[in-house]
C-alpha cells in the first residue's frame, strides 16, 4: 500500500513511517504542513493519507481541512485523521460527505500498534474507523435532535455503536444483548428511518451518517 503521511512532529512522522514501512507498507511521502500533503496526493496518487489536524503555519485545522479537499478532488485516496484533537465541524463533514474510506483516530487513544494498522488496512480497503470518543464529541457539539427523536433508547445506543464501527456481534457484548435483538434493533432504526431494503446504498452507512447529522 503507498502511503502519504502528514505530520509535523518530526519524532511521530519518522516513529510512523517506521511502523508502516515495517509493516510492509510503502511510505512515499512525508510531510510536515498541509501544502505540501496536498501536493504530495496529486503527485504521488497514494491509496491512504494518513493526517494530523493541526499543522503550520497556525496550527489550528490546516490538516483537517487539507484531508477535506482530498476527500473532494482525490476520491480515491482514503484518509485516516490521527490527531490528539476532535474538530467536530470538520469531523462531521468529512463523515457526511461520504461514509467510505475514512477514518479518524485520537493518539493519546490508540493503545496498540496492531490496532492502527488495522485501522489503516481497514480506512485503505474502503471501510470507515471511527474513534467512539470522536463520536461521542460531535454528538456533544449535536444542534439538532428531531432526527432520533423516535429512536428508543436502546435504538440510539445501538446506533451509537454501530457508528463507532462496532459489528453487531460487538454492539451485543458490549451492550449484553442477543445478537438477535441487536439485529431487531437494527432493523427497527433502518425502518423509523425510512431506509428500506431496496435501498441501493448500504443502510448502516446511511443510518450512521444521519446519527451523525442529528
Amino acid at each position: 500500500m503507498r502511503i502519504v503521511i502528514a505530520e509535523d512532529n518530526v519524532l511521530l512522522r519518522e516513529g510512523i513511517s517506521r511502523l508502516l514501512t515495517d509493516a510492509g507498507h510503502e511510505v512515499v511521502g512525508a510531510v510536515s504542513e498541509a501544502n505540501g500533503l496536498l501536493s504530495s496526493v496529486a503527485a504521488l496518487t497514494p491509496d491512504l493519507a494518513v493526517v494530523d489536524v493541526r499543522m503550520p503555519p497556525t496550527f489550528t485545522d490546516e490538516g483537517i481541512r487539507a484531508a477535506t479537499l482530498i476527500r473532494e478532488q482525490n476520491p480515491d485516496v482514503g484518509v485516516l485523521v490521527l490527531s490528539q484533537y476532535v474538530e467536530e465541524r470538520y469531523a462531521s463533514e468529512l463523515i457526511a460527505g461520504g461514509g467510505a474510506s475514512f477514518g479518524y483516530l485520537l493518539k493519546d487513544r490508540v493503545a496498540d500498534v496492531v490496532d492502527f494498522l488495522d485501522a489503516v488496512e481497514e480506512v485503505a480497503a474502503g471501510g470507515t474507523v471511527l474513534d467512539p470518543e470522536v463520536v461521542s464529541q460531535i454528538l456533544v457539539r449535536s444542534r439538532k435532535q428531531d432526527g432520533l427523536a423516535g429512536l428508543s433508547e436502546r435504538e440510539r445506543e445501538v446506533l451509537e455503536h454501530m457508528a463507532s464501527g462496532r459489528s453487531n456481534s460487538a454492539i451485543a457484548s458490549t451492550l449484553y444483548l442477543s445478537a438477535g435483538a441487536v439485529e431487531k434493533h437494527i432493523s427497527s432504526i433502518f425502518t423509523k428511518f425510512g431506509l428500506s431494503a431496496d435501498t441501493t446504498e448500504n443502510r448502516r452507512v446511511l443510518a450512521v451518517l444521519r446519527f451523525l447529522d442529528a
